[in-house]
């Protein structure tokens, strides 16, 4: 896993247990991260959603630059990411 990822999962979890954590995160993200220890660039702009058992955002990561390997886009399109935590195992979709 990566450092970011990692970081990533902290916040998250920080948010389940921490109701207040959680509003302040949604409210003012740079601040309330920052005031986590995060170093943030000061032309990066930071937002924060909420699924909802009536709401699912999905995020499309930033196209990556240059090229990438096979083992890279199988990483991708085999989502190895739900292997290890699916957030959305459990949404229902209505199509």
């Amino acid at each position: 896993m990566k450092e970011q990822d990692k970081t990533i999962s902290e916040v998250i979890a920080k948010c389940w247990a921490d109701e207040g954590f959680k509003q302040r995160l949604l409210a003012d993200p740079m601040a309330t991260l920052k005031a986590e220890g995060w170093e943030i660039v000061s032309d990066l702009s930071i937002k924060v959603v909420e699924n909802t058992e009536k709401i699912l955002y999905l995020v499309i990561p930033a196209k990556p630059m240059g090229n990438l390997s096979d083992e890279d886009l199988d990483k991708v399109a085999g989502g190895t990411r739900a292997k290890r935590f699916d957030p959305y195992k459990d949404f229902k979709f209505r199509l």
